[in-house]
């Protein structure tokens, strides 16, 4: 018979995440810009609308698909019409949308 103590700590609940499904990726859409290139602030109510965002998660689909290359972290310029929101944090920030939205991908060419 064993008498070890048991462990009373409470279990961490498990993290809840987004997977897309289809040919969609889920993102974080940069924050909208308060201020121009040159220095002008924008009053609270007029902001200039951001269509870039950084990749969360992509489907499964796209993850074997060559044809796109889109990778989790990517930086992406995208159309936002077809995107669904996803209120899963605060902010409310995070959209899945259709991998045919997503217009470009940023990359950083190596210096040679």
């Amino acid at each position: 018979m064993s008498t070890a103590p048991r462990d009373r700590r409470p279990k961490a609940p498990d993290l809840e995440v987004i997977e897309p499904v289809g040919k969609r990726v889920l993102i974080r859409k940069d924050e909208d810009r308060k201020q121009t290139k040159v220095g002008i602030h924008l009053p609270d109510k007029i902001e200039i609308p951001t269509l870039t965002g950084r990749v969360v998660a992509v489907s499964a689909q796209i993850e074997r698909d060559e044809d796109y290359p889109i990778r989790k972290y990517d930086r992406i310029l995208f159309n936002p019409k077809q995107g669904i929101p996803v209120d899963f944090e605060g902010d409310n920030r995070l959209f899945v949308i259709p991998v045919e939205d997503v217009v470009a991908v940023f990359r950083r060419e190596p210096q040679s």
